[in-house]
């Protein structure tokens, strides 16, 4: 399904593939031999997604954009199912697998791999050949990588990177629980997403 947001249509190359079950939503640009596979959804919000030449974007999964961060995927990138990209850029041949997830404002580098479960985290960055491993968490930057028992030190490096105003643009909260002020965090994302009242299918 092709949706035209905010007065912006998707640009897909006629070589590339998007199963009927596809959403494809706003500027979202699809470059030649590019496979998107059945379930999958790319939207557009505020800022550009761009998706290289020949890459396999697998089923049930999600790449965003936001009004801050555009997605930017290069060349011969596989995309593995379940998997959530926001407002990020990855680099040419890459390889993120099964549910991985990429935060706003994060880089993965060229010939970089993403293993299962994998997380980049908010401003993280990955140099180039790097490789993250099952279920570990790379943030910082450069970034650093943790395994997934080791949250408070994640949670160290996270504090600096400041991931409630790069996401939501809002200060940051102490004492325990939810470190965010959740009226004012749905309110924003609520008001933002009403524009979709004007979608337009195509």
């Amino acid at each position: 399904m092709l949706i035209e947001h905010q007065s912006k249509r998707p640009d897909i190359d006629p070589s590339a593939y998007v199963a009927p079950t596809a959403v494809i939503c706003g500027d979202v640009t699809i470059g030649p031999r590019t496979h998107v596979a059945f379930g999958a959804v790319i939207e557009a919000h505020g800022a550009p997604v761009r998706i290289g030449a020949q890459c396999v974007i697998r089923e049930n999964l999600n790449i965003r954009s936001t009004s801050r961060n555009a997605v930017e995927i290069g060349d011969y990138v596989l995309i593995g199912p379940h998997s959530s990209l926001k407002g990020c850029l990855v680099e040419d041949e890459c390889f993120l697998a099964t549910g991985v997830r990429i935060y706003q404002g994060a880089v993965v580098g060229r010939r970089t791999e993403v293993r299962i479960d994998g997380v980049v985290h908010v401003r993280s960055v990955l140099p180039p050949n790097s490789l993250v491993p099952i279920k570990w968490v790379a943030v910082g930057d450069p970034a650093k990588l943790f395994p997934p028992d080791k949250h408070k030190d994640v949670d160290a490096i996270l504090a600096r990177m400041n991931f409630a105003d790069q996401v939501y643009g809002l200060e940051r909260r102490s004492g325990s629980g939810v470190d965010m002020d959740m009226k004012e965090l749905t309110r924003r994302v609520t008001s933002e997403l009403t524009d979709h009242r004007d979608d337009r299918e195509l």
